[in-house]
């Protein structure tokens, strides 16, 4: 029987675009943890479409193809994503990114809401935010504080 989404595919999944693929998979395996699963290459080599895994998430990455309009961070000022992704343990994971050259955009916390987090930017520019769940806070006790950035 088919199902949708396929055995191991989750609803969503982000699929980020790099320069250069191939070197941005080894970097997220090496910073963040993620395991490749599978590449599929173009004849030229660059890599058309390619998957990683964390746990039961999936990354879903491709080299740049500018005449299909697939373009890197490099190429647009700002952001207009993140992508968050939890984690059993929080603080190793940080430890790993930064040991790795994660650049940290925002310092490993606790955060009003119950999530201990922290933000960064890969290899090429893409933003990330990870979290770990610690406390369990219901919305009506949420403190918001003074200034969120």
């Amino acid at each position: 029987m088919i199902t949708n989404p396929p055995d191991g595919y989750p609803r969503i999944a982000p699929y980020l675009i790099y320069e250069d693929a191939a070197d941005a998979m080894e970097w997220l395996s090496n910073a963040f943890g993620f395991v490749e699963r599978m590449r599929m290459p173009s004849p030229e080599g660059k890599i058309m479409h390619a998957e990683l895994c964390y746990e039961e998430a999936v990354l879903m990455v491709a080299d740049v193809f500018p005449e299909l309009g697939f373009v890197a961070p490099s190429a647009c000022p700002g952001a207009a994503q993140s992508t968050h992704l939890y984690v059993d343990d929080i603080d190793a994971h940080h430890d790993r990114a930064v040991a790795a050259g994660a650049e940290i955009t925002r310092p490993l916390e606790d955060m009003f809401y119950g999530d201990r987090t922290y933000s960064a930017k890969d290899c090429e520019g893409h933003f990330w935010h990870f979290a770990q769940h610690v406390k369990d806070i219901a919305p009506e006790d949420m403190e918001l504080p003074d200034s969120v950035t």
